[in-house]
């Protein structure tokens, strides 16, 4: 029986899987019934997983394997599926696994700085205790004065935040810095850069990238799975296919109010201690919404958010 080889994957296509070992050697990979996973009801191998595999005969080509065993994560960017589209009963995906912080791309301009998609990413990075942070690109075409203004909130959550321009090369030592030695997960909508910026960050042209659609203003999906990259200074990021609408994935109506850390504070003088704060009377959280005690967007995000979850 072969020797058992170690890597991590950071590909993912169809029922194969590219693996790379600690060497920097590339083997596709595949499973079979009965590979040993330690993610349970879970997707059983996504990018980033740490696998072991044997290596089986193959031709001039990459060198195959087939995994033996995945184990457990110690933490994954996890996206919701539509249960009403998806007739299997797994209804989470696991986009990438074992990530030490999410990097979430937002643009400042071209499309707009979208605060709700924020806000989204700041609950699910609260849950899952996944150290965030925000990059927004295209910094360039936005009026500095409002940028900031836009930003302040979230520096005042603790958010770090790194502000780039991919077209002008701005802010990239910065993101660098940021990055080394670190697995990231990029994530955002898609058409504010991700993949533009990691091939900066890379120094090639690793990765496809598009324009705006010029029909609907919106950014047109060119990463169609999560690729994982090793970067020149250290660490891997990893490109996500861009989500449109991420859904939370176990955050329920009852424990959202933890996840937005300003509420914290406040819920002692709640009328309610199971306020959910939205139409309890003596609610703490909504009058310092009414008196902008605290951002009264960050709460209309919450009140969106909240209608969307289940009970």
């Amino acid at each position: 029986m072969k020797e058992l080889l170690n890597g991590v994957v950071v590909r993912t296509g169809g029922a194969s899987y590219v693996v790379e070992c600690d060497d920097g050697r590339q083997v596709r990979c595949r499973t079979v019934p009965g590979t040993v996973s330690g993610n349970e009801g879970e997707s059983l191998v996504a990018v980033g997983d740490r696998v072991s595999f044997r290596p089986k005969p193959s031709g001039t080509g990459m060198p195959e394997g087939v995994i033996d065993r995945v184990e457990p994560r110690t933490s994954a960017l996890v996206r919701r599926r539509d249960v009403r589209r998806n007739r299997s009963k797994e209804t989470d995906q696991v986009i990438a696994g074992n990530i030490d912080q999410l990097v979430v791309v937002s643009s400042a301009d071209d499309p707009p700085l979208n605060r709700r998609l924020i806000d989204r990413y700041l609950a699910f990075a609260e849950s899952e205790h996944l150290p965030l942070l925000l990059v927004v690109n295209k910094s360039d075409l936005a009026d500095p004065v409002a940028l900031e203004e836009a930003l302040e909130t979230y520096r005042s959550l603790g958010c770090t935040i790194c502000c780039v321009s991919a077209a002008r090369r701005t802010g990239l030592e910065e993101l660098r810095e940021h990055l080394a030695g670190k697995v990231s997960a990029f994530s955002g909508h898609s058409g504010v850069g991700k993949s533009t910026l990691i091939n900066l960050l890379l120094g090639r042209k690793e990765l496809k990238t598009a324009r705006i659609s010029y029909r609907t203003g919106k950014g047109v999906h060119t990463t169609s799975s999560a690729t994982m990259l090793r970067l020149p200074e250290g660490g891997y990021v990893i490109d996500t296919p861009g989500i449109r609408e991420f859904n939370l994935s176990g955050i329920t109506r009852e424990n959202l109010r933890f996840y937005f850390t300003e509420f914290l504070r406040l819920m002692p003088d709640c009328g309610f201690s199971s306020c959910t704060h939205t139409v309890e009377p003596g609610c703490a959280v909504l009058r310092a919404a009414e008196s902008g005690a605290i951002d009264p967007e960050r709460y209309e995000s919450y009140l969106a958010l909240f209608d969307t979850l289940e009970e």
